[in-house]
């Protein structure tokens, strides 16, 4: 059911700015003209886009928590939804590998999990779209790659690579072999041939990348690269008509980025820890440099809310540039038009804050709350 209301007496985060004890009203589930409906005071609180968040893998803790534990694929998708709501997220990629490296990074699990999204989303609160991340080294696959991801309903697709080529061109084997080997499934030999074997064929991807994107472009799926290294990586990728750079590593990568108008995605969890886990490019620095259209949750949904409010607490950027990263920023580059401002006709996708405490009080998708807790409850059933 979505609500006809009048959100009034909070601090709202509106296109031209922040209102202080201003109004937002929400009929039909969409942003409408004040006043609709019934007030709701909601004095001591913020009121803000809800955030869009174009790449998380955060879903997988709910979907395998154990090795065996998880059959019902549907079931964990519903939890992963409730975690996506009490962060503030209304609309949400979900980043499912399909890879080599087998598991639940593996093609078989991918399936699943692109077959359980397809199962409940209807039913759910949350926007949920699936995003497949492909391992560019299996040349086996690409052959019906894409017919499989216009049957799961893949609107979003991102290449990656994972190989160790520097140690495989060394004839050394990569740290913690044998452990992503059990955790395969494989017997480590087995899985050391099969590294070489991809490393050895490297010349051969190129023209089979070509290809699948070019299919891809013409289904109109949306294309990305994750972890460009160099200005040449981006330049490749910007050729087959990637156009989303996903957590460049390094400065020139993302300056490549934005020379070309491609379309650049950070990690919130860069942000929130001060620097890459890996070494890579810091978040804050490349934002500090205009080199970010967009924050994205990684591995952690608390992230996109905590990075957005760090930035504004550090000076770096005002509450509407920051909160700006992680819903009109990242809607913008999946093309949602219809979302990520709180302005009339968008979607009513709104995320209410505490002001003191800055945490997640209220979540609202389309004008259906996902997400309600504590005393914000009693605002809204008066």
């Amino acid at each position: 059911m979505t609500l006809e209301l009048t959100l009034q007496g909070g601090d709202v985060l509106h296109p031209g700015g922040l209102e202080r004890g201003g109004a937002l009203a929400i009929a039909d589930g969409l942003v409408a003209q004040a006043p609709a409906g019934r007030a709701v005071d909601l004095s001591g609180y913020l009121v803000l886009p809800g955030i869009v968040d174009l790449h998380g893998d955060g879903f997988e803790r709910h979907l395998a928590p154990r090795r065996g534990a998880m059959k019902q694929m549907a079931e964990g998708v519903v939890a992963a939804e409730a975690e996506l709501a009490a962060n503030g997220i209304t609309t949400a990629v979900l980043a499912q590998f399909y890879s080599w490296e087998g598991g639940l990074r593996g093609p078989e699990f991918a399936g699943q999990v692109f077959e359980g999204i397809q199962a409940v989303r209807a039913s759910l609160v949350t926007d949920l779209l699936p995003q497949l991340r492909f391992e560019i080294h299996m040349l086996e696959d690409y052959a019906g790659l894409a017919a499989r991801i216009a049957e799961w309903q893949v609107p979003y697709v991102v290449f990656n690579d994972h190989l160790p080529h520097d140690r495989l061109s060394q004839g050394k084997k990569p740290p913690r072999l044998t452990g992503q080997a059990l955790k395969a499934g494989r017997n480590p030999e087995v899985h050391w041939q099969m590294l070489k074997d991809m490393h050895a064929r490297k010349g051969e991807v190129p023209a089979a990348a070509d290809a699948l994107c070019a299919e891809l472009a013409a289904m109109g799926v949306r294309l990305g690269s994750h972890d460009d290294h160099t200005g040449e990586d981006r330049a490749v990728w910007r050729g087959r008509g990637a156009r989303i750079s996903e957590f460049p590593e390094t400065l020139e990568a993302a300056e490549a980025a934005r020379a070309a108008g491609d379309n650049i995605i950070l990690g919130s969890p860069n942000v929130v820890r001060g620097g890459s886990h890996k070494g890579n490019a810091s978040a804050v620095e490349l934002i500090a440099m205009g080199l970010c259209d967009a924050l994205a949750s990684d591995y952690h949904y608390p992230s996109p809310r905590r990075a957005a409010l760090m930035l504004e607490r550090s000076g770096l950027l005002d509450l509407a540039a920051a909160w700006k990263l992680v819903s009109e920023g990242p809607a913008r580059v999946l093309g949602l038009q219809d979302r990520g401002r709180l302005e009339a006709g968008k979607r009513a996708d709104i995320v209410v804050l505490d002001k003191e405490t800055r945490r997640v009080a209220a979540t609202l998708s389309g004008g259906r709350v996902s997400y309600m807790s504590g005393d914000i409850a009693g605002q809204f059933l008066r």
